[in-house]
């Protein structure tokens, strides 16, 4: 059983989606969030933090975020990525993301399968659940993957979460926070966005 589809409906219904993107292409101000969807802090900022950064920053078209993740914890952490990327192919995958966090187990516990990959998938309307496992496993979804490791090796990124910040044609920076609370993540947008 999956909880939570229409909070993450209502949070991002209408907002643009397109691959592992969040929000207007030409949003000013762009974060990259690198992500295990095992790891129980990604959950935490997920739950905490990225509701706020969606309503008050991606819907109004000032921010768009990016996510690179990573398969630090285990298998189960590719399987469940695999999986959100292929949601992606449908612009769905942020809705797969939140959901898995919304439901994550302990870690490498067995939790990820592809039953609950299908309930997730279900639980997101629009969404081919079918389409999605099928295409979970496809060259493209691989080269993804290998894409963000490659990327978070260059980036320094040891640990999840890991967050990048800057404007969105500009060079991008390591934001280096002390709580995954959003009081920080704002300040440093406004900062770029001169409010």
């Amino acid at each position: 059983m999956v909880t939570g589809g229409a909070d993450v409906e209502a949070l991002l219904d209408g907002i643009p989606q397109s691959g592992t993107t969040l929000g207007e292409d030409d949003a000013p101000v762009t974060l990259v969030e690198y992500a295990d969807l095992q790891c129980p802090y990604c959950a935490e900022w997920s739950r905490q933090t990225f509701p706020e950064l969606v309503a008050d920053y991606v819907r109004d078209g000032k921010l768009r975020i990016e996510l690179r993740g990573l398969t630090f914890i285990g298998p189960e952490s590719e399987q469940a990525l695999s999986a959100a990327l292929a949601a992606g192919e449908q612009e769905k995958l942020w809705n797969v993301v939140d959901l898995v966090y919304m439901n994550q187990g302990a870690e490498n516990s067995g939790w990820v399968t592809e039953d609950f990959l299908r309930a997730v998938g279900a639980a997101v309307p629009g969404l081919d659940a079918d389409r999605m496992l099928e295409a979970s496993d496809s060259a493209e979804v691989t080269a993804a993957i290998e894409e963000a490791a490659a990327a978070a090796q260059a980036d320094g990124v040891t640990t999840t979460p890991s967050f990048l910040l800057g404007e969105t044609d500009g060079e991008l920076s390591p934001l280096e926070i002390s709580s995954l609370g959003p009081e920080e993540f704002r300040a440093a947008i406004d900062e770029l966005l001169g409010e």
